[in-house]
């Protein structure tokens, strides 16, 4: 299988080094970059070529990755209308949905609609993908061939729950980090020092993912069975729970939500 990159960010650059780190070659793999600075890290890093704009070879591959930002796709998908002859695309931009996609590219339909996060720069994301009716077994086989190189992937078959998906796993790590920085900062009042309590809150939440991972139990047990009655757990999470907090993180999530369908009509606007 073949692959190219439209576009070499961040994303784009997970995504080559967890292929070439699974066996693809070099070979198999190319990248349309713009900026040359860019191209050259690319080449020095993974060996694959790289090429300003799309050219013939670029276009003789079976997966296209689209991997630019959601307001620059329009530009950057403009040099590929009329010209796919059976390449599967693969977009890994939040929000833009299917149709818009499909319209820039003069009515190409052969689309896998992405949501990874940001931990799959690490080889630690999840990504859900969403195919349109037109992607046949291999075309969905090999989306995810893709982006599992960085990760865990799950299918949705409904396209319009990709927004819920942006709100709960796209934009997570970002609730996790906030988490994280409110148990830092009540461990610095505390009196420990920032290290320590850095150290403290990220190993607890790592531990206690991993675990949650590992385990076939429900959340809800697991969370019960640190909870002693009478006990501090206890009496944490009984001020968790005058706070508001799980409700405030319901709110967040639905406004997320909400405003991924917000952006999706205004990134598809002509």
């Amino acid at each position: 299988m073949k692959i190219t990159f439209i576009g070499g960010g961040n994303m784009a650059v997970a995504l080559i080094g967890g292929l070439r780190r699974q066996g693809f070659s070099a070979a198999a793999i190319q990248v349309v970059e713009p900026f040359a600075e860019a191209r050259d890290k690319l080449s020095e890093n993974f060996g694959v070529r790289c090429a300003a704009s799309v050219d013939a070879a670029a276009l003789n591959c079976e997966v296209l990755v689209l991997a630019v930002k959601p307001q620059q796709m329009k530009d950057a998908v403009a040099p590929l209308a009329g010209k796919l002859s059976g390449q599967l695309v693969v977009s890994i931009a939040a929000g833009l949905r299917m149709v818009d996609m499909a319209r820039w590219l003069g009515g190409y339909c052969k689309l896998v609609r992405c949501m990874p996060n940001t931990p799959a720069l690490i080889g630690a994301g999840i990504t859900a993908l969403c195919a349109d009716p037109s992607v046949d077994l291999e075309g969905r086989q090999n989306a995810e061939k893709v982006l599992r190189a960085v990760g865990a992937t799950l299918w949705i078959d409904d396209e319009a729950k990709m927004d819920a998906v942006t709100a709960v796993s796209g934009s997570g790590p970002a609730y996790v980090f906030y988490f994280l920085e409110a148990m830092e900062a009540a461990g610095l009042k505390l009196g420990f020092d920032a290290a320590t309590a850095r150290q403290l809150a990220v190993e607890t939440f790592i531990g206690a993912a991993k675990l949650a991972s590992d385990s076939p139990e429900s959340l809800a047990t697991l969370r019960t069975r640190v909870t002693s009655k009478g006990g501090t757990t206890e009496a944490a999470l009984n001020a968790f729970d005058a706070g508001g907090v799980a409700a405030g993180i319901a709110r967040g999530i639905a406004a997320a939500d909400a405003r991924g369908r917000e952006l999706g009509e205004l990134l598809g606007k002509d």
